[in-house]
């Protein structure tokens, strides 16, 4: 507000010169009232992001923290090339995929192991230490035996690669980079240091003779860039220290005790004109109120994966922007209230100050020590002394009351934290089958091959499909995709229904493979329009209803059976087959690949898998198999002739339309006719018709060569030869 005031008399009475001028003083006034806080301690960093930069320092944490690191180490991005398809009639497509080899220094001293792993604020690896995307992680903690690591190694040299001793590095190999738009990320770590450390630790290794451990159970880590005095520093406005280096030895512990008060005598008087208290031995006073008293400590908070956060003491607002503690540590954000409220009571306190003369010497009296006043009540802290001809000078600060400083229960907030899910990615569930020709979907002479692959995990992140052909051989297929189908498998055993009827029995059970996973109820028109189809086992249906039992149970009633040629499969059921709901989330399998032997089968595998997942190709060769005639009819004629016929079906043709005939998909119209096992059929005919006739003398010579076996006919298609229609049995 002063900078507009004043530069705005200052163009008045100047102009533009006289504006500038009135700016800049301005400025000056807008600081002195409203200026930015005053901020002690070493600076926080708002999750800094990883560099490279030389000469950077690496800090040496404590405790539990989240921290950057340094590329210390890196190779060119690695290209990866995959082709597919290519088949017959079908494009192939290449693509391109990039990984990165890096190291990244996390800190200057050993630490126990990482935690957590965030890339570009994103979860990268979880509390379990599962990677979320592609690679390897080695961690090296830093120990003084520690090796070189063995990519470094290989790419570097043994003679030329250094092992790191005593400081802690991560090695990333073939991270995938598709995630992160093929850049290396930016990479923040949750270091385990120690399981718990005190403040000792921060100065123990550059002084040998230490004494104090001072535990620090509020702070749960701390990272340090600076010597250890600037440590020492910053933790003693929050938790008063007690410093002595008398002797050659430095001593770390808190201020003194209440029972180790020692009461002064009384002061001594000086008559010197420089002497302070000439009539009384001492001198009171009050220090002034700072300006900008430490009202606010930033922190990091664990409970908010380690990110920025602030706390701030109660009390009424002064003017301008209060000071504010910069601690570079790991604090819950109740104790870090409570820490920001006592330093602030502290504060209010220790303005009282005495100057106290006094010409007894007394060994236990030095800095930090306890004492009481003759006539002056409350207990003081020396702060420092001084020995002068006049005697021993003390300045003395008041010490804060027993539970002063403790503030009351107060409600904190730590602020809302929008948390990534840290799931483990499942064990992926694999259901391979072949679906039955739809014009829609391509042409008759391709097969139609697609895999249901799942999970219970809904962080489940795809898998890697592969063909076996059936000589142990993997052949990539491709990624699955990230959408999971709907799959489980039957609880119940289906039981045998006519297909020409709705079902209305008492249904089949399913268990979904992710109770999160849900089944919808439809009404006849939908189920006339084809929804709810699904594959069980060797068996396509529709389900009218679906009701949830509970914990991933379903009943399924209001049975369509034997959709898609499929009929003869109906009382073949078992319970634990696979089931998957047809439709979405279904992986399309590139039959080029994966062959056409009898032993084939799909296998998939994904991060959170132990072992491949395998499925055999349930409906194997439905795709390019006829479907059996219908309508079986057999007529004798007056001269004892035997007519049989029946009606063709046609693969795709599932619309039964009055008036229209159903197209035929084959090449031509051929029909196999077989009396006695299929496998060695007695007799064999080959007709261009649906129908055959049989001669009263053939009929008979038949009947006595191989009495009541049946004659069945099978429609010879391009590809393979229908299932067996029974027309009707010999005499």
């Amino acid at each position: 507000m002063a900078t507009l005031v004043f530069s705005g008399i200052g163009t008045m009475l100047g102009g533009p010169i006289g504006g500038a001028i009135g700016t800049l003083a301005g400025r000056q006034v807008d600081a002195a009232l409203f200026g930015p806080g005053r901020r002690q301690g070493p600076r926080l960093k708002d999750l800094a992001v990883t560099t490279s930069t030389y000469g950077q320092i690496v800090p040496r944490h404590f405790g539990r923290m989240r921290v950057a690191g340094s590329i210390i180490w890196a190779t060119e991005l690695v290209e990866h090339d995959e082709a597919q398809g290519g088949g017959k009639g079908t494009p192939g497509t290449t693509t391109y995929s990039y990984t990165a080899n890096f190291a990244i220094a996390l800190s200057s001293r050993p630490i126990l192991s990482v935690g957590r792993i965030w890339a570009d604020g994103k979860l990268l690896r979880g509390a379990a230490g599962d990677l979320k995307v592609g690679g390897t992680l080695r961690i090296h903690t830093g120990q003084g035996n520690q090796a070189p690591d063995p990519l470094m190694a290989a790419a570097e040299g043994a003679q030329r690669c250094p092992a790191h001793r005593d400081l802690a590095y991560a090695v990333f190999e073939n991270l995938e980079l598709a995630p992160f738009y093929n850049r290396i990320p930016s990479l923040t770590f949750e270091i385990i240091a120690d399981e718990s450390f005190d403040l000792g630790a921060l100065v123990r290794d550059v002084v040998e003779d230490l004494e104090g451990s001072l535990p620090l159970p509020t702070i749960l880590g701390y990272s340090s860039e600076g010597p250890p005095a600037t440590d020492i520093e910053t933790f003693d406005q929050v938790v008063p220290l007690a410093i002595d280096t008398a002797g050659g030895r430095l001593v770390i512990a808190r201020e003194r005790s209440h029972a180790d008060l020692v009461e002064l005598p009384e002061a001594a008087i000086a008559v010197g004109d420089d002497d302070f208290g000439g009539a009384s031995g001492f001198t009171r006073h009050r220090a002034p109120a700072s300006a900008q008293p430490p009202m606010i400590l930033r922190y990091y908070d664990p409970g908010r994966d380690y990110q920025a956060s602030v706390q701030r003491a109660s009390g009424r607002a002064m003017a301008g922007e209060p000071g504010a503690l910069d601690l570079p540590a790991a604090i819950e954000a109740a104790s870090a209230r409570t820490l920001i409220e006592s330093a602030a009571r502290r504060i209010d306190w220790s303005r009282d100050r005495v100057s106290w003369r006094t010409c007894e010497l007394d060994a236990s009296i030095a800095p930090g020590s306890l004492v009481s006043l003759p006539g002056i009540g409350g207990m003081w802290r020396v702060c420092e002394w001084e020995w002068r001809e006049s005697g021993i000078e003390l300045a003395l600060q008041r010490h804060l009351p027993l539970g002063a400083d403790m503030p009351p229960a107060l409600a904190t907030d730590p602020g809302r934290l929008n948390s990534l899910p840290d799931v483990l990615p499942g064990e992926t569930g694999l259901f391979a089958f072949e679906l039955p020709f739809d014009p829609a979907s391509g042409g008759p002479d391709a097969p139609r091959c697609f895999a249901a692959v799942s999970s219970a995990s809904p962080d489940w992140r795809g898998a890697a499909l592969f063909a076996d052909r059936g000589d142990g051989e993997l052949l990539p297929l491709g990624p699955s995709g990230r959408r999971r189908a709907v799959m489980g498998t039957t609880v119940s055993i289906l039981p045998d229904a006519n297909p020409l009827f709705l079902d209305r029995g008492p249904g089949l059970v399913v268990r979904l493979i992710d109770p999160a996973m849900q089944l919808a109820s439809i009404d006849t028109r939908q189920l006339a329009a084809g929804a709810n189809l699904a594959i069980v086992g060797e068996e396509i249906l529709q389900f009218l209803h679906a009701v949830p039992l509970g914990d991933g149970y379903w009943r399924l009633s209001g049975l369509l059976r034997g959709r898609g040629g499929t009929e003869a499969a109906r009382a073949l059921h078992i319970a634990g087959e696979p089931f998957a709901l047809l439709g979405t989330g279904l992986a399309s399998i590139d039959t080029s690949v994966l062959g056409s032997a009898a032993e084939r089968q799909v296998v998939a595998l994904g991060a959170g898998d132990a072992a491949p997942a395998q499925s055999r190709v349930r409906l194997d060769g439905i795709t390019l198999r006829p479907l059996s005639p219908v309508h079986p009819r057999r007529t004798v004629r007056h001269d004892g002739t035997c007519t049989l016929s029946w009606t063709r079906r046609t693969r795709g043709g599932w619309a039964w339309q009055d008036g229209i005939d159903m197209p035929l998909v084959e090449e031509a119209e051929l029909y196999r006719v077989t009396t006695g096992p299929l496998e060695a059929p007695l007799a064999t005919w080959s007709v261009a018709a649906p129908r055959l006739d049989l001669p009263a003398a053939l009929w008979s010579e038949l009947a006595e060569m191989a009495p009541g076996a049946p004659l069945q006919v099978r429609q010879q298609g391009t590809h393979a030869l229908s299932l067996p229609l029974t027309l009707c049995t010999l005499p």
